[in-house]
């Protein structure tokens, strides 16, 4: 049976541990005969097959994420060996067969959980995500992808359009002059005058790791890239409030227009993916209508 919920997009692909068995037996005849073991779909674009204790095969489960293995194997193993944290740099890509159609990936497993409540130390979080986000972005961009168009880290005004298409989708889910005002402040900040530096591109909890109350590993770099670095800032209004927001910003080194542009990825991620995901991905819905309310109070 495929490991599946409902779908969350159209032409969703779904893929069983049988395919997953066959893949692995003539793809990586090494690793044949360990169990395979699908996950729970916690995110939005991958299924994952648990493969033995220490490995893990990432799925694309939908067209936009289909490049994310020839990206993860191209990349991460020039940019682990610069950072504070582990991430899952690729230990072998695979091609389609047993009747899937994508390239993927089988990572490490990395140990840990999703921060939530009450399972991390918020102003140690902000203090090694802040480490992290600096290490990343001082490494050599030579031949980096440059973000474009209305991906996460282009000129925040190359994203005006949809976001007012998304405030007018919601109607009033949203208090729309709140967020409107809201999104033009940002808007009004001085542009990223630097040049485009290494992103992760969706630093929140579902691609975070913790372990002992310590941020143990950053995971999922489909939004890696090259732009402008505000756009890492998303996580002070997803997960840090008070002191560790202020130490976020403190340690990022963060002046005015920067964390402004900030807030301003943090709002417009939100409300983009709120009217797509509001049938069919509840905890997506909730966490979205969190950050806006934590822009909001900020604002």
């Amino acid at each position: 049976m495929p490991l599946t919920c409902a779908a969350m997009h159209e032409n969703e692909i779904t893929v069983s541990s049988d395919q997953m068995r066959r893949l692995i037996e003539s793809q990586f005849p090494r690793w044949a005969g360990l169990p395979v073991i699908g996950q729970p779909i916690g995110g939005t674009d991958h299924a994952l097959f648990r493969i033995g204790d220490d490995l893990v095969a990432r799925m694309p489960r939908i067209d936009w994420a289909t490049d994310q293995a020839d990206s993860d194997s191209r990349w991460l193993p020039v940019l682990a060996p610069h950072l504070p944290l582990p991430v899952p740099v690729p230990l072998g890509v695979g091609e389609p067969g047993a009747g899937y159609p994508y390239r993927w990936s089988v990572v490490p497993w990395l140990p840990g959980e999703n921060p939530a409540d009450g399972n991390f130390d918020p102003d140690a979080a902000a203090a090694d995500l802040a480490a992290f986000i600096t290490a990343l972005s001082r490494v050599d961009t030579t031949g980096g992808p440059v973000k474009t168009g209305t991906m996460r880290g282009v000129p925040l005004a190359a994203r005006d359009e949809l976001t007012r298409q998304a405030i007018a989708a919601l109607g009033d889910r949203v208090d729309t002059r709140a967020v409107t005002r809201s999104w033009e402040q940002s808007l009004e900040a001085d542009a990223w005058t630097g040049p485009p530096v290494w992103l992760h591109g969706d630093l929140q909890a579902g691609n975070l790791l913790v372990h002992e109350r310590r941020l143990s590993a950053v995971i999922d770099f489909g939004g890696l890239g090259l732009g402008d670095p505000a756009v890492e800032l998303m996580p002070a209004w997803s997960m840090f409030s008070g002191s560790s927001r202020d130490l976020f910003r403190d340690a990022l080194g963060c002046d005015e227009a920067m964390w402004l542009r900030g807030r301003g990825w943090a709002l417009s991620t939100a409300l983009v993916v709120l009217p797509y995901y509001w049938d069919t991905y509840p905890a997506m819905v909730t966490e979205g209508k969190r950050k806006v309310a934590a822009v909001l109070a900020d604002g």
